[in-house]
């Protein structure tokens, strides 16, 4: 059975997308604990992040860097966070999230925005890339 990140790849589900190549893809998580937190994700399905191919890891971290470098640009913030959690939904993603204080790191914590100020904030990214 698809993921729910499976569907987004395939269009299924709709998605503010910031970056995608042919292996990965880049959007907005839609409960962000700060504003352009970021999902990165290799399109080939696996569930956890070192059960990737080594080769597929080593470039899930680089489309994540390039995709961190844009988003810090793109977003008034101290630094830009990672994180792999892995719990929510089983499908590799790693988070990228502006971060000005360490609570903005706190998962139980998330902002909501409108359609409008998603798809201006995915564009702002984008436009840095």
């Amino acid at each position: 059975m698809s993921t729910l990140f499976t569907k987004i790849i395939n269009g299924e589900i709709p998605a503010y997308k910031v970056a995608e190549n042919d292996d990965f893809l880049a959007f907005l998580d839609i409960r962000p604990n700060a504003k352009g937190h970021t999902l990165c994700i290799p399109k080939k399905e696996e569930n956890k992040i070192f059960d990737l191919e080594e080769e597929t890891y080593q470039e899930l971290m680089r489309f994540s860097r390039k995709v961190a470098i844009a988003l810090e640009k793109a977003i008034s913030c101290k630094r830009v966070g990672m994180a792999v959690v892995g719990l929510e939904v089983p499908h590799v993603h790693v988070h990228l999230i502006p971060l000005n204080a360490m609570s903005d790191m706190d998962f139980s914590n998330s902002l909501s925005f409108s359609e409008e100020e998603f798809q201006q904030i995915a564009n702002g990214i984008k436009a840095q890339l």
